[in-house]
C-alpha cells in the first residue's frame, strides 16, 4: 500500500502495510484524525539518527543459541541498532567481512565439536584468509562444564576473529548449561560497547524476560505433566531397559512438531544424595544458601537443585581449593592431563570428596562446588496429530558399575524408578528446527535410528500417517537381539502392512557370530538407497554420535561413490550439498 519512495525503511513499510490492511474505514479515519491533531499540536517526531548496523551470527544444535540470538536482535533494535540475525548454516565466512558490528552466539556440541549445522562454516572459517580490521565483535559461547573442551567452538571462533584483525569490544562470555544471567550481562555490556559514542552512555540494561512479565508454561516455568503410562519395551532376557513413557500435556498449552525434544527436569536419587552427604561428613539437615531458591535444607538442595554426580575440571578445581589438597592440585596440573581424564572416567563427585577431602566439607563449601542440575533433552517419540494432548518418550535406563560402586544415569533412572503412573514431572518443549520432516508430504524419507534413536522416527511416521502423506518412508533400525530388543515391533509391522512404511531394514548385532549394524544394512541396500536420494529423498540419522553417526556418514559416502560412480571428493561434496539443502539432518548425542 505504501509506495517504495515513502520515507520509511523497508521493515517499517512492511509493518505499516500489515497494519493498514487490517483496518476498516472507521479505524482508518480515526487514525488519520489522530495524526493530524498530533501534528497540529506542533509535536513532531525528532529525526531519527542513523542506526548502527549489527549482525548477530549463531550456531545452534538444540536451539538455545538461536533463541538467544533472537533475543539479542530484539534488544539491539530497542537500543537503536539496525540488527539482523544470521545462521552459520546459511552464510559463508566471507560474509563476516561485511559486518561492521558483530555478535557471535555459538554452542559447543559433545567434546569440543561445533553444532551439526555449523560444521561447514566452522571448518572454512578456521582456515579462511579474511581481512576483518573493520569489524568489531564479541562472542558468547554456550557449553557444558562436564566436558573437557568446555565452550571450545566459541573459544576457537573468538580467537580466530582476533587473528583476522577484528577488534574485540567485550570479552568472550563462556556459559554453562545455566546461562541466563551470564548471557544477559554479556549482551548488555556488548551492546553498550558497540553503540555509537553518543548512545553508549544511555544504552539500556537488558532485563531478563522473566522479570518483565510472568511467563506461561515453558522453560522458566516448566509444566508438571502427569505420567499416563510406562512400559518396558525390551523382552525378558534383554541386557537393556528401554522405557516407553506417555505424559499428559492437557492444560499446558504446549505444541510441538516431529523432531522436537522434550526437556525433563529431574531430581537426584535418594541413595546418590546420601552418598555425597556421607562423603562430606554431614547430616543433610544443615541450612545452605542456594542462588536460585535462597535458604534450604542441604538434603533438599542436593536432591532438587544441584548436579551432584558429574566430575569436571571446574568441580575439581573448586574442590582443591575447598579441601586445600596438594595432591588434587597436582592432578589438575596440565602435565597430568591424561591422568586427570583417567581419574574422572567412571567416578563421581562423592568419590573425589572421599579421596581429596577425607575430613569432609562444610555444607556451604559443598554447595559451592556444584552447578545447577541441568535438564535432560529427549527426542519426542510421538505426533500430536496421533496423540492429542500427549507427549511420548523412548528412554534407555543407564545403570553400570565402576570403581566399586553402582552408578546410574540421573534422568533416565529418575524416569524409570522415581515416578510412577499418576505422578507428575516438570518439563518443557525444546524446538529443534534442524530436524524436520520435508514440507512436501510426497517427498521420500530415509530414517536411520538404532536403539533409542528410533524415537523421532516413530513421531515422523505417525505424523505422516495422520496427514495421509503419500511420500515413501524407509526405516533402518538396529539393536542387540530380535527377540528382546525390537522396539515398537508391532507398530512397525502394522505400518508395513498398511503401506505407511515402504521399507524396513533391521540389524540385530548379537543374533549371529559377526556383528551387523545399520550401516551394514545401508551398504547392502546401497543401490536402492542411492536411487531414493536421486529422487529427492531426505536422509535422517538419530542416535549415538561417537560411533554410529560417524559410521553411517562414512557408509553414505561409500554408497554415493559406488552407485553414483563418483570420486571420493565428489561424493563428499554430494553429501555436503545434502546438508546445505537440509536433506541430510542428524539428531545425535
Amino acid at each position: 500500500m505504501l509506495p517504495v519512495h515513502a520515507p520509511y525503511t523497508p521493515e517499517q513499510r512492511k509493518s505499516l502495510n500489515s497494519l493498514l490492511l487490517t483496518l476498516d474505514q472507521a479505524q482508518c479515519s480515526w487514525l488519520s484524525g489522530f495524526l493530524a491533531a498530533y501534528q497540529g499540536q506542533g509535536v513532531a517526531p525528532a529525526p531519527a539518527a542513523a542506526a548502527a548496523p549489527l549482525v548477530v551470527v549463531y550456531g545452534t544444535e538444540s536451539g538455545n543459541s538461536e533463541t538467544l540470538a533472537d533475543r539479542a536482535v530484539k534488544e539491539a533494535k530497542k537500543q537503536g541498532f539496525k540488527a539482523t540475525m544470521k545462521n552459520m548454516a546459511e552464510i559463508a565466512p566471507k560474509d563476516l567481512a561485511k559486518a561492521e558490528n558483530l555478535l557471535v552466539i555459538v554452542s559447543t556440541w559433545g567434546d569440543g565439536e561445533p553444532p551439526e549445522t555449523a560444521i561447514s562454516f566452522y571448518k572454512e572459517f578456521m582456515t579462511a584468509d579474511l581481512a576483518l580490521s573493520k569489524t568489531r565483535f564479541s562472542v558468547c559461547a554456550l557449553g557444558d562444564t562436564s566436558y573437557e573442551k568446555f565452550c571450545q567452538t566459541g573459544k576457537d571462533i573468538d580467537a580466530r576473529l582476533d587473528q583476522l584483525g577484528a577488534k574485540r569490544v567485550h570479552a568472550r562470555q563462556d556459559c554453562d548449561v545455566d546461562f541466563e544471567e551470564l548471557f544477559v550481562t554479556w549482551l548488555g555490556a556488548s551492546l553498550k560497547a558497540l553503540a555509537p559514542e553518543t548512545k553508549a552512555a544511555t544504552a539500556s540494561v537488558v532485563v531478563p524476560a522473566a522479570a518483565v512479565a510472568a511467563e506461561e508454561f515453558g522453560k522458566k516455568n516448566p509444566y508438571p505433566a502427569e505420567l499416563l503410562d510406562q512400559i518396558c519395551l525390551n523382552g525378558e532376557g534383554s541386557a537393556k531397559e528401554t522405557l516407553h513413557l506417555e505424559f499428559s500435556l492437557a492444560g499446558s498449552g504446549y505444541q510441538y512438531e516431529p523432531g522436537d525434544a522434550l526437556a525433563v527436569v529431574p531430581v537426584n536419587a535418594p541413595d546418590v544424595v546420601k552418598s555425597i552427604i556421607q562423603a562430606a561428613k554431614l547430616t543433610g539437615n544443615e541450612t545452605v544458601e542456594i542462588k536460585q531458591t535462597g535458604p534450604k535444607l542441604l538434603a533438599d538442595a542436593l536432591r532438587e537443585d544441584l548436579d551432584i554426580t558429574v566430575l569436571s575440571r571446574a568441580v575439581m578445581t573448586k574442590l582443591a581449593e575447598a579441601a586445600n589438597s596438594a595432591s588434587l592440585r597436582e592432578l589438575l596440573d596440565e602435565e597430568h592431563k591424561n591422568d586427570f581424564k583417567e581419574y574422572c572416567d567412571g567416578r563421581e563427585i562423592c568419590d573425589a570428596i572421599e579421596e581429596f577431602a577425607p575430613n569432609g566439607l562444610p555444607a556451604q563449601a559443598l554447595v559451592g562446588l556444584l552447578r545447577k542440575l541441568p535438564v535432560r533433552l529427549y527426542s519426542i517419540a510421538s505426533s500430536l496429530l496421533a496423540h492429542p494432548d500427549e507427549v511420548h518418550l523412548t528412554v534407555a535406563a543407564v545403570r553400570y558399575q565402576a570403581h566399586g560402586r553402582e552408578r546410574k544415569g540421573v534422568c533416565s533412572t529418575y524416569l524409570a524408578d522415581l515416578i510412577k503412573q499418576g505422578d507428575r514431572s516438570s518439563m518443557f518443549i525444546q524446538p529443534n528446527k534442524n530436524f524436520r520432516l520435508p514440507a512436501d508430504g510426497s517427498t521420500p524419507v530415509i530414517m536411520i535410528g538404532p536403539g533409542t534413536g528410533i524415537a523421532p522416527f516413530r513421531a515422523f511416521v505417525e505424523h505422516r500417517a495422520a496427514l495421509g502423506s503419500n511420500g515413501k518412508n524407509w526405516l533402518f533400525f538396529g539393536d542387540q537381539h530380535y527377540l528382546y530388543d525390537f522396539l515398537y515391533q508391532l507398530e512397525w509391522q502394522d505400518y508395513l502392512k498398511n503401506g505407511t512404511l515402504t521399507k524396513l531394514d533391521l540389524a540385530f548385532s548379537r543374533d549371529q557370530p559377526e556383528k551387523i549394524y545399520v550401516q551394514d544394512r545401508m551398504i547392502a541396500q546401497g543401490r536402492e538407497l542411492y536411487q531414493w536420494l536421486e529422487e529427492g529423498a531426505h536422509f535422517y540419522v538419530c542416535g549415538d554420535a561417537s560411533r554410529m553417526a560417524a559410521d553411517v556418514h562414512e557408509a553414505l559416502i561409500r554408497i554415493i561413490e559406488e552407485f553414483g560412480a563418483k570420486s571420493r571428493e565428489v561424493a563428499e561434496a554430494y553429501v555436503e550439498e545434502l546438508k546445505k539443502s537440509k536433506r541430510y539432518q542428524r539428531d545425535v548425542y
